[in-house]
Formats: C-alpha cells, structure tokens, sequence
C-alpha cells in the first residue's frame, strides 16, 4: 500500500515562531513527531510520503497517489483539517484521522472514514489489517494507554532536518497533576509513562543523525512527572554526551516543583537543557487554587522563577487570564509579577474550556459552556460565560500582550533575567541557522525596526555585562521580534 501522512497547517500561534523561521532560512518550528513516530509503526512493505503542509503544500497529485490517507492533528488544527478532509473525500480516498482533535471531539468529523480514539501503539496492527481488507470502521478505540517503552524511534528519513528550527524527540506521556483547565490527563492520563534511558538516548541519536545541529524539544507533558525515573535518564544523557560529544542544547516542558529538587535540577542542567516552559497561571493564589494549579500553591513564585534561571536554566512560562477569581486588576498583576520575575518568553491566553477537561465538565453543568474551544493560545475567543466582562477580558488581554512586547519592556526583561542567569553544564553547538538568524536581525531589528536604538542598547548592554550569555541574549532578541508581531495583531 501506499500510505500519505498529512500534518495540518498550523494557524499564526505564539509557538510557530513564524519570525524565528524566517530569519534563520527554515520552513517551520517543529516536525511532526507523532506522524513520524505512527510511520516507524507500520508494515515496512508499505511506501510512505509525509506532507507537512507547513514546509510543503499539499498536491492533488500526492492525495491521488494514496491508497490511504494519515492525518493526525491537534484543536488548533480544524480549520486546515476539515479543508483536507474535503480534498479527500472528492478524490475518493479513505482518511484514518487520530490526534488529540479526534480523541476528544470525533463524533464532530463523520467525513474521516475511521477515527482514532487514544494513542495509536496498541492499535496499529488492527488498523493494517482494515487498511489492508478495505474494512475500515468508523472509529478504533485504545483499549488502553501504552507502555511506552515499546514505542519504536521516529521516522527522520521522511522530513528534512534542515527545513525545522528545532527537531523534536520524546521521554514520557502523562502528568500528575490535574489542573482544571488541562486535556493532558483526558488524553495521556496522570500515570507518567517513562521511556527507557537507552531508548531515549537512541531517539536523541536519531535526531543528531540527521545532521541536526540546533536545539532540541523534548516534548514531554511534564519531563520530572516521574522524578526517579527522570533522574535516571538524566544521568545516562549526561554520560552519553561525555562520551560523544554531541553538543545540541535541549529544551522541555515541567512544572514549578522542579526547584524543590535542586539534585533534578542540577542533573537537568548538566544533561544539557538550557529552556524549560513551566505554567504557572497567575500570581494569584485564589485563581491557582480554583483550577487546582496546587504545585504553584505556597510558594514564592518569583523566587522559584529566579533559582531556575540562576541554576542555568531560562523559564519559559504560560499565563491565564479568566478565572472566576480574577478581579479586573489581573491584567496589570500579571505584567508585574512578569517583568519581575524576569520571564522573558511568556505566553499569555484567555482561558478557553477544551473538550474532556474537569473545566469544560464543570461549565457545562453550570450552563456557562457557549462554543468550541479554538484551541489557539492567541485566540480573543472565549467558550464560556465568564464572570468578568468579555470585552474587559478581551480588550485587557490585547492590551497586557502588548505591553509586555514593546521594544523596552521587553528588553528590560530580558536584562532582569540576564542578572539571574548563569550559564552552566555543557555549551550548546551555535548552528548555522542560528547566525543566519543574527546576521539577519542585525537588518531586521537594528535597522528597520522602530525599536532599533532600544535594541543597540540591548546589545550593547549583554555584549557588556553578560558576554557568557550573548548568544542567549541574541536569541531572546529574535525572539522578541516574533512575539512584537504576534502581539500587534491580537
């Protein structure tokens, strides 16, 4: 058989890094790790072709070359999903859909011929044989979550490593914790499924096979949800660099208990991660209690920001705007506690309820559920009623994002984090697309933009005082850029 594998187009995201792209000549930020994770999954007998439509687009000429379509996507998807569905279904050709698009909302696309409930191990070989018979039921569920040790290494031959910002690579599924708001434990489930070290390390070696230089994602739900475990694949990373010399820097996801380890965070730091995204919500303890953010909970959360970054880490960090505990001061109290906190790449959203959340179950009993969730982080769409004014909500929202990505506040971020900062562990490998991206900004942010003698200052001021930490500082530059441009059209 011959087998297309389609990843959706991503819309305009705070994640796409659509700026970053750009300037450093690629084509999208991240590959589309689950697709090339289900191809390692199928008959080797098989012909695959794997369109991203976010590095190439997708041709009639591909969709009729297909015995079968792969299409797996996440909420944010559906636009491009349902336009794919489309071309498929006038083509005649059959669509296996999966992705947590389909997991948690299916009944809403009775154009994919077979739907995907859960994750796809334990299903693989009963959809071959559908596939193979022409017998394709309208939905396959997991029967339950899969031991993940089993999970073959992606696919790397299908894409082309040069046509992404960072590869991506995976250590464990699940969280345990249960924030209200979350689908991780709808969908993953809140018993961390641990890869082993060797097997981690063979994903990793995949990654750095392709001739892959830049950073690396691991996209773990949570990366210390199982933290014995995590220790052990830490130490084993560390040794494997020691003795290869790979030097790609890695970044993660986890949650704010990490400074409770300073052992984990050390191993962390050693073993080469240079970013982490923490959620941390709100500095307001009513708001974390209510969607039961309880590791946020008793603790300074400016300190716990502070010691990452001083340990050698940068915290990357999510904020919500929304909750019933909200007063209509949250806005300029989430500026604050941000630029005090020196959180340079904070993503803030309007809190949406996603489908199979205690969230969207709770307003749904109170009849405050009003619409689908777009799932966009960027979206000024809200699902619910909220208790404070949507359009206080809205317009405060587009007006903190703003804020927060003018040329001088965030400038002045970058250098408070920069204070904390202390480069440790090993250096990571400066990648040619990374002074692609410099020499480019040199153009784009030093000359061009309104902001360029806030950003000559900025140079000069980490050139100065953090030569260690130029590079970093540099990136957070580029970076700013996107974010500006995300932010101005909210």
């Amino acid at each position: 058989m011959h087998i297309l594998l389609v990843s959706p187009e991503n819309p305009r995201t705070f994640w796409n890094f659509d700026e970053v792209v750009r300037m450093a000549g690629c084509r999208a930020a991240f590959p589309p790790l689950g697709l090339l994770t289900v191809a390692a999954m199928l008959p080797e007998r098989w012909t695959l072709e794997l369109v991203d439509m976010n590095v190439r687009p997708l041709t009639d000429e591909a969709i009729a070359r297909a015995d079968a379509v792969l299409l797996s996507a996440m909420i944010v998807h559906e636009p491009s999903v349902r336009r794919i569905l489309a071309r498929c279904r006038d083509a005649e050709r059959p669509v296996v859909a999966g992705g947590p698009l389909f997991t948690t909302g299916a009944e809403r696309f009775p154009e994919a011929d077979c739907c995907v409930i859960g994750e796809a191990e334990e299903l693989i070989p009963e959809l071959v044989a559908h596939l193979e018979a022409g017998t394709l039921p309208p939905r396959l569920e997991a029967p339950r979550r899969p031991d993940v040790s089993r999970t073959p290494r992606p696919r790397w031959d299908l894409v082309r490593a040069r046509d992404y910002l960072m590869l991506s690579v995976q250590a464990s599924r699940g969280c345990p914790f249960d924030c209200e708001f979350c689908d991780i434990t709808a969908v993953y489930g809140r018993t961390p499924r641990v890869k082993s070290p060797p097997q981690f390390i063979g994903e990793l070696e995949g990654a750095v096979g392709t001739g892959h230089r830049g950073p690396i994602f691991v996209v773990d739900d949570n990366f210390i949800g199982h933290r014995p475990r995590a220790k052990a694949l830490l130490r084993e990373v560390i040794r494997w660099r020691a003795a290869t010399g790979v030097r790609n820097s890695l970044v993660t996801e986890a949650s704010m208990n990490l400074v409770d380890d300073p052992e984990l965070l050390e191993l962390m730091v050693q073993a080469g991660f240079r970013s982490v995204f923490i959620g941390i919500e709100s500095p307001d303890e009513r708001s974390l209690t209510e969607c039961r953010k309880v590791q946020n909970t008793r603790r300074d959360l400016i300190e716990s920001v502070r010691t990452i970054h001083r340990a050698g880490m940068q915290v990357m960090a999510g904020f919500i705007v929304g909750f019933d505990a909200d007063e209509e001061d949250v806005f300029e109290r989430q500026r604050r506690f941000i630029q005090d906190a020196g959180v340079v790449t904070a993503m803030v959203g309007l809190l949406t309820a996603l489908p199979g959340t205690r969230l969207f179950t709770r307003l749904t009993a109170e009849g405050r559920i009003v619409g689908q969730s777009t799932g966009d982080n960027l979206s000024t769409v809200i699902n619910f009623e909220p208790r404070l004014d949507r359009d206080v909500l809205v317009d405060g929202y587009r007006r903190l994002m703003q804020e927060l990505y003018a040329p001088a506040s965030y400038y002045q971020r970058v250098a408070r984090f920069l204070e904390d900062y202390r480069p440790a562990g090993v250096a990571g490998r400066r990648s040619v697309k990374d002074v692609r991206a410099f020499v480019h900004s040199l153009w784009t942010l030093g000359l061009a933009s309104p902001g360029r003698m806030a950003y000559w200052r900025f140079v000069a001021r980490a050139a100065t005082r953090h030569p260690r930490a130029f590079a970093e500082a540099m990136d957070l530059a580029i970076r700013g850029h996107h974010f500006r441009t995300v932010a101005a059209g909210l």
